[in-house]
């Protein structure tokens, strides 16, 4: 008996060692996290707006009956991987044409208000989830995180991370091509 607990550390050390170098896999794609949302309608959530910046808060609601599918982006003004895709997801409204919605989770109501009056406000709703409360509902790992949902409130894809670097905006661009909310380029 007192053999197999003499091993006990050595394989405790192995479990653990496997779990590390399987997180330090290039390969590994955060994206591939599956959600339990997928085909699957949004949840139900009521959020206020951010005060001050004119923007309304987002509800289930709002999701349905757009003329089209939408994007919601989860994010908040103290992760640096929002600042980075801002631009990306910015450019998508401006030249594209898509309807952004934003859930600004678990952020100061005064940051959030600085950081859009910094970066420029793209959404056309936000609701402020000072409680992290429909973070919970949608599923989400951590910000950021965009989901695409139909015409019909039907969650149709997830990203996981900053939309950021050509191989992300290609991947993202495509899913909302197949989604419906873009034309393909050169078609």
């Amino acid at each position: 008996m007192k053999r197999i607990f003499a091993f006990l550390p050595l394989v405790v050390a192995v479990v653990f060692g496997g779990f590390f170098l399987w997180g330090l896999n290039p390969d590994r794609d955060p994206n591939a996290i599956p959600s339990v949302l997928i085909s699957q309608p949004a949840p139900q959530f009521d959020l206020d707006p951010i005060p001050d910046i004119g923007t309304p808060g987002l509800a289930r609601n709002d999701l349905v009956g757009n003329g089209g599918p939408v994007v919601v982006n989860v994010f908040a003004s103290w992760c640096v991987p929002c600042r980075a895709e801002h631009a990306v997801l910015t450019g998508l409204v401006e030249r594209d044409g898509i309807t952004l919605f934003g859930i600004n989770y678990k952020d100061k109501q005064e940051d959030a208000r600085r950081w859009l009056e910094e970066l420029g406000n793209p959404y056309a709703r936000i609701g402020s989830d000072l409680s992290g409360r429909a973070g919970i509902e949608w599923g989400i790992s951590g910000v950021p995180e965009t989901f695409i949902v139909g015409n019909d409130g039907t969650v149709l894809y997830r990203y996981v991370g900053p939309v950021v670097g050509e191989d992300a905006i290609s991947k993202f661009r495509e899913a909302l091509i197949q989604a419906g909310a873009l034309k393909r380029e050169n078609s």
